[in-house]
């Protein structure tokens, strides 16, 4: 039982260590991947969906997506995209709509008319081949929410900064408890020690006082045959 106690406490320290170290890697990469088009991951971009635009059809906001890069020329009506909006509301924002159809700006550069399948309106700007990011490819549902909590000082608490101080008193209590039970050996070997040293002085002791015992006998018999 106390092997197994033993056993069972060495895979959960090791679980949380793992689970720590994760948390720590993919809040690193969710900072320098995530929503920035200037990187990209294996090949993707990765976006945190941040509204409902796409949810009736597609994903919903707090979903993870996946954009691959790709010719613009090559995308057809009824592909979703990602874009860097040109509308003055949402000016510079990534936004993933959906191709409604192909045309062209008013000075003839080719691009994309674009909706949110929720509200199944047209967006206000053509979205022209320059500023497409890429194409759709999938999702992971609700992760995005995951990514964004951990990013938050509660988020941090719960998920690094917690797990490594638990591994950090579970190890502070186990070297204490292993520096009491050596101290404790410690004494008992000295106390042995001890013991030790005074059984061999009564030993000793001991074989003195028969030396002088034997001694006196021979002495004593020395004695009577003088006398003799």
């Amino acid at each position: 039982m106390k092997k197994a106690l033993n056993v069972m406490k060495k895979i959960l320290v090791w679980f949380v260590v793992i689970v720590a170290v994760s948390m720590m890697i993919f809040t690193i990469i969710s900072v320098r991947t995530f929503n920035r088009n200037d990187r990209n991951l294996f090949g993707y971009r990765i976006y945190i969906v941040n509204t409902d635009s796409m949810s009736a059809t597609d994903f919903d906001a707090g979903d993870l997506i996946f954009v691959k890069e790709t010719n613009p020329a090559k995308l057809k009506e009824g592909d979703i995209i990602s874009f860097v909006s040109q509308n003055t509301e949402s000016f510079g924002e990534t936004i993933t709509h959906k191709i409604r159809k192909k045309t062209t700006d008013a000075e003839g550069h080719k691009g994309f008319v674009t909706y949110g399948t929720t509200t199944d309106t047209d967006d206000a700007t053509i979205v022209t081949y320059p500023y497409v990011l890429g194409k759709y490819q999938g999702r992971i549902p609700a992760l995005g929410h995951f990514f964004n909590f951990l990013k938050t000082t509660p988020g941090y608490f719960t998920c690094i900064f917690l797990p490594f101080m638990l591994i950090i008193v579970y190890e502070a209590i186990r070297f204490f408890t292993l520096f009491r039970r050596y101290k404790a050996e410690q004494m008992a070997a000295v106390q042995a020690e001890r013991e030790q040293i005074e059984a061999e002085r009564a030993e000793n002791a001991r074989m003195l006082e028969e030396l002088k015992a034997l001694k006196a006998q021979m002495e004593e018999k020395r004695n009577d045959e003088a006398s003799d």
